[in-house]
């Protein structure tokens, strides 16, 4: 059974220095907005991405999402930063 989505939300996007390498961040976690970013792109799923990231809620996801669409540039960015950084550790 699907999720109902909540309307509003209170998640922030924050940045820290030293926390999380300074990149957007949900508040009160350590989940970098872009590695939510990554989970959507390949499910498309709140359910999905829950999984992978069950301490967060789906109105936190949204925020990340949000912020994703306001800072696409910067978000595409720190993905490619990722991926080319996974691909030398392998």
């Amino acid at each position: 059974m699907p999720r109902k989505v909540p309307a509003k939300t209170t998640a922030r996007i924050v940045r820290v220095p030293g926390y999380c390498g300074g990149d957007p961040t949900i508040e009160g976690t350590r989940v970098p907005v872009h590695n939510v970013v990554i989970q959507w792109q390949e499910y498309k799923d709140f359910d999905r991405v829950l999984e992978a990231f069950p301490h967060l809620d789906i109105p936190a996801i949204q925020t990340a999402l949000s912020y994703y669409e306001k800072h696409r540039d910067e978000i595409d960015r720190l993905i490619q930063e990722a991926e080319e950084d996974a691909y030398r550790s392998d």
